[in-house]
């Protein structure tokens, strides 16, 4: 039976409507920035706690909207799956990585998705946020 893990994740936009995309040290797979929610937090409380650890990026609660609740097979965890809550914000100001982070990324609506998307962003966040529709897989 798979693992399932709590996550709280931010869709940050800049300026230019660029989405802003990380990836872990020693991973291939960019996502959104967020991680794991910690015992006896909510989903905001950890949110803003791993966007400080990873971005130094403090964002008071009322700058966080619920865009959902997904569920999709992580990206760097093998047999785990991750129950997400996401969050959309305005990026206040310009962020490096910090943390576990390697890189940053940044993403328009108008360019061809790279390959190494994360599951959860890849097939339900960017269909959210752009109202781009997925292709089925035809059985």
């Amino acid at each position: 039976m798979p693992t399932t893990l709590s996550i709280s994740a931010a869709c940050l936009f800049d300026d230019n409507g660029r989405l802003l995309l990380v990836r872990k040290r020693n991973t291939h797979a960019f996502m959104l920035p967020g991680g794991k929610t910690e015992p006896g937090e909510d989903a905001i409380t950890a949110l803003q706690r791993e966007l400080e650890e990873e971005l130094n990026l403090q964002l008071p609660a009322d700058a966080l909207n619920h865009l959902g609740q997904f569920n999709s097979p992580a990206a760097n965890e093998t047999n785990t799956w991750i129950d997400a809550c996401i969050f959309t914000a305005h990026l206040p100001h310009p962020v490096s990585p910090a943390a576990e982070l390697e890189e940053l990324r940044w993403l328009t609506q108008d360019e061809p998705l790279p390959e190494t998307l994360a599951p959860l962003l890849r097939e339900h966040v960017l269909p959210v946020i752009w109202a781009k529709t997925v292709t089925p897989v035809m059985p």
